[in-house]
């Protein structure tokens, strides 16, 4: 597996993650888990695109 695919994957999960912890947070009313998910949402788009920078490199 390549570097940009496994950084692929980790900015995948990170997206997810985000977006559960950013609908829980809805769902609760739960603002600093809403934050962290979008902080974790915001992380996995950085991560994607460092992936798609390495494979424009290759």
């Amino acid at each position: 597996m390549s570097n940009s695919t496994g950084d692929k994957i980790k900015a995948g999960v990170n997206k997810a993650k985000g977006e559960v912890k950013d609908q829980i947070g809805n769902a609760t009313n739960n603002r600093s888990l809403q934050a962290e998910g979008k902080k974790d949402k915001a992380k996995g788009a950085v991560q994607d695109k460092i992936a798609d920078l390495k494979k424009d490199h290759h």
